[in-house]
């Protein structure tokens, strides 16, 4: 059976995440078949295994740093809020419905023995497992049937890591105060303390290092500084409204949705140093882009709704009628269509709105929900993104609701069935472009190819200083994560707190 450790945080954004990816990576590179764990995650980031079910993407990170394939087994439960006070529930990779937040606690205790039963699978596969909590375990109104945190480590026998964010400030208030709130018998199961995000002279920080550990009587394994990565994020919390605006040649506007989600089909961008990408919440925010993306959302219609009434579906519509390409994916592509409809109140709202206006579709919500992977290739695109035709098209679909086209527009893309089949995907029209494909920036060459597209829209010759593959790339983030992991924790304790015999 695997041996356990659980990275716990003193708070939500205390780097669990990072710290969990980074530790596999090590443990992959000293030959250990390891895999990530995290029971229930709140996301609207996810992504479709090659089975067809949905899992988050801070485990799929964590999976690719370990060197294996993702299953939805390393993330059980998946919760998608679709409002302040509710989330549809993902059990298992399928989804469930949707449920209020206290519909939800009561039925949670529930799901224990479809947690441990996805944790088993696991554990008879792999070496060691890495387990992500949620949060902070001193959430005392939660405690109580928790299935996250504590609750979790003491079903698995896990012993913790608990890590604290100093780049917020009060690190020590944070450790002490979350190590006292615990009852005994979970604190005793913490064998080590992380400071998280740290700058500076260490040499400053070593007296209240001292002082935490005898307070605690919990020694610190590590004090990790901020380190400059490159990973997804796990939630829009991570991004960063200015982006990297002013920083290329060319200006990439994606409006920030309210329930924006997947907007890690953004981030290849990043590999192109002439683009510039920047998250866009008001019109007065948007001025005139080089291009402007409408991304993924888990309530398209309220998300389009909140576009009117901010002014900001008016503005992109000016754009687009200037020529300006607008890329719609997922919810994006559905408000880009002429109407949409939820009959059956999949969506918070129901009824029926008008849409953009932009691409000649209709969308109708049903309760079934698409998830499968796609691969397929670019057809013959027009417009201003011409130069995508015949690139590799792939990623996967995840989506409730049905498309039909108005007359016939081209598709696209052309993506492969099982059956060896090609069919038509998303459309386009002018240089207004929609797809359900999440991840279709992502394939070799095409973030370039949008980059040179929209530099030869600008009267800019050259090739952009892409690097060719954005698998490579991420190999190289996950390999840079954990050299600079190495450096700053004990690993030797690690391993020990784990039981491992190195």
């Amino acid at each position: 059976m695997a041996k356990t450790l659980m990275i716990q945080g003193t708070m939500s954004s205390a780097g669990k995440s990072l710290l969990t990816a980074g530790l596999l990576r090590i443990m992959r590179q000293d030959g250990y078949l390891a895999a990530p764990f995290k029971s229930q995650n709140m996301a609207l980031n996810s992504y479709v295994t090659s089975e067809g079910l949905e899992m988050g993407r801070a485990q799929v990170v964590q999976a690719e740093a370990a060197g294996i394939r993702p299953v939805a087994d390393m993330n059980p439960i998946l919760l998608k809020p679709t409002s302040d006070q509710g989330s549809q529930v993902i059990i298992q990779g399928v989804h469930q419905g949707n449920m209020t937040a206290r519909e939800y606690f009561a039925f949670r205790k529930t799901l224990i023995p479809l947690i441990m039963e996805s944790f088993h699978r696991l554990e008879e596969k792999y070496d060691l497992i890495v387990i992500e909590g949620a949060g902070s375990p001193a959430e005392i109104n939660l405690n109580k049937d928790d299935i996250v945190n504590m609750g979790l480590a003491e079903l698995v026998d896990a012993p913790v890591i608990l890590a604290g964010d100093i780049d917020r400030g009060g690190v020590f208030a944070q450790l002490y105060g979350t190590v006292m709130l615990l009852e005994e018998a979970q604190r005793g199961r913490i064998k080590g303390l992380v400071i998280n995000k740290f700058r500076g002279d260490k040499t400053i920080l070593d007296p209240g290092v001292a002082m935490i550990q005898e307070l605690c009587r919990i020694p610190v394994v590590g004090v990790v500084p901020f380190m400059n990565v490159n990973l997804e994020a796990e939630d829009s919390q991570g991004l960063e409204p200015e982006g990297r605006e002013g920083k290329g040649l060319v200006d990439i506007a994606v409006i920030r949705l309210p329930r924006i989600s997947n907007f890690t089909d953004f981030q290849v961008f990043d590999t192109v140093p002439e683009a510039g990408v920047r998250y866009v919440g008001g019109a007065c925010e948007l001025g005139r882009p080089d291009m402007v993306i409408l991304p993924g959302t888990k309530n398209t219609i309220d998300d389009l709704l909140w576009m009117r009434g901010e002014g900001l579906e008016a503005a992109v519509l000016r754009l687009a009628s200037a020529g300006v390409p607008v890329l719609g994916i997922c919810g994006g592509y559905q408000m880009m269509g002429m109407t949409l409809s939820d009959p059956a109140h999949v969506e918070s709202l129901g009824g029926r709105v008008r849409g953009m206006g932009l691409l000649p579709v209709d969308t109708e919500f049903r309760e079934e929900k698409t998830r499968s992977q796609v691969k397929g290739v670019f057809g013959q695109v027009g417009g201003v993104l011409s130069p995508l035709s015949g690139l590799p098209a792939e990623g996967y679909q995840i989506h409730m609701g049905v498309t039909e086209k108005r007359g016939s527009p081209p598709g696209l893309a052309q993506a492969g069935e099982e059956d060896g089949k090609w069919m038509p995907e998303g459309t386009w029209q002018g240089s207004c472009y929609g797809t359900y494909i999440h991840g279709i920036l992502d394939g070799e060459g095409v973030a370039a190819a949008v980059v040179k597209a929209l530099l030869e829209a600008k009267g800019i010759d050259g090739a952009p200083e892409a690097f060719t593959d954005y698998r490579s790339y991420k190999e190289s983030q996950y390999d840079h994560l954990a050299e600079g992991l190495r450096k700053h924790l004990d690993m030797s304790a690690i391993y020990k707190i784990m039981g491992v015999k190195r």
